[in-house]
């Protein structure tokens, strides 16, 4: 399995430091992930607020292509309705003219933050379509060399984007976040594969995936294995990768309740197509500690030993083809960060990597 290492630039809202401190403390942690022997570099997108502070996440990779000569390159996500999407299109084919030969991986999203969509005046309500519209306009744009579209929210003149993408095959790795079943079925008819960034069970993930499988093979597609994400604590002791958990990956929690306002269902029942979000804020309102004490358990935490149990566990379960894993969130200092990091690509890295080329060596010979 390959694994990557994805970057928030979360300025802890409880502890908060002046934005450049951020910058560059997860600017040299990510720094360090080409040397410790990772395989790709990921980031996330979001506005307004110190919850996650990369609001281009295009930018943040092409910045890291250009300080990195081997690694591969992953969004997770570009939320779609929020942009133009010619324009997305646009840094997407100057990112993979940056990146060479190297993977990239692009994910997608529609996005649940109120206050992002109130920022960019763009009701919530219309996510779903204005998703729809902005993921074929960006997958014609990739895939031909001059097109047009006429939809509800863009309507676009005959044209091409500049520069032309050298790969025509960018879509074969086209990514959807997917939390409710509902995502599920728009992205299994734009034919994207399982992007799992956990804020449930991994029971309940399972159970999206299985409803993804079957929305892709009603609109004909085979259903690509997901690109699965964790926050991870490696620890030298179980007791003090516990408390590390407990504290870092329940402060994170405290700021995904904060930012999408979990704790206030009302904003969610009033927009179209956030019904399960809607379920989510209800659960959470009634107990926010029960959601901090979910998030921590469904990550990946210990020794080296059990983190490498609980990503097999994961795999299994998931079926994951690529595997995400956040290393600094919720205040956690740069220097335990790194610790936890360099633990992890000692001890965990190399095993993860090893035991899944053993098992798709073993499949191919079976297929001989």
């Amino acid at each position: 399995m390959k694994v990557g290492a994805s970057f928030f630039f979360q300025n802890y809202f409880r502890a908060q430091k002046p934005d450049w401190e951020i910058y560059r403390e997860d600017l040299a942690l990510a720094e360090m992930v080409e040397p410790l022997g990772f395989d790709s570099i990921w980031g996330v997108e979001h506005h307004f607020s110190p919850y996650t502070m990369i609001p281009d996440v295009l930018q943040f990779l092409t910045f890291m292509a250009g300080r990195t000569s081997r690694v591969g390159f992953g969004s997770m996500v570009v939320v779609l309705p929020w942009h133009d999407p010619v324009r997305v299109a646009e840094q997407i084919a100057m990112l993979e003219l940056y990146c060479g030969d190297r993977e990239l991986t692009l994910g997608f999203g529609r996005g649940s933050g109120r206050i992002e969509y109130d920022g960019f005046r763009v009701p919530m309500s219309e996510s779903r379509e204005r998703f729809v519209e902005g993921a074929e306009i960006v997958r014609l744009a990739l895939t031909q060399e001059r097109f047009s579209y006429q939809g509800k929210y863009n309507q676009i003149p005959e044209m091409s984007i500049r520069p032309q993408p050298r790969r025509k095959n960018l879509t074969d790795r086209f990514y959807g976040a997917i939390i409710s079943p509902e995502t599920g079925d728009i992205m299994a008819k734009q034919g994207m594969g399982m992007l799992v960034i956990p804020q449930k069970s991994w029971a309940e993930h399972k159970k999206d995936y299985d409803h993804f499988k079957e929305s892709c093979a009603k609109f004909g597609h085979t259903a690509k294995r997901p690109m699965v994400s964790c926050f991870i604590y490696c620890g030298e002791t179980e007791k003090e990768a516990l408390a590390g958990a407990e504290k870092w990956m329940g402060n994170y929690a405290d700021t995904a309740i904060s930012h999408y306002e979990y704790d206030e269902p009302e904003h969610f029942r009033n927009a179209k197509g956030y019904e399960f979000h809607a379920k989510m804020a209800d659960a959470t309102k009634n107990s926010a500690s029960s959601f901090r004490e979910m998030f921590t358990k469904t990550q990946v935490y210990g020794t080296p030993a059990q983190c490498v149990e609980t990503l097999r566990t994961i795999a299994s379960t998931m079926d994951a083809a690529e595997f995400i894993g956040t290393f600094k969130f919720g205040g956690m200092p740069l220097e335990v960060a790194q610790r936890s990091m360099k633990l992890f690509a000692n001890e965990v890295l190399p095993q993860v990597q090893r035991s899944s080329a053993r098992g798709e060596q073993s499949a191919a010979a079976g297929g001989r």
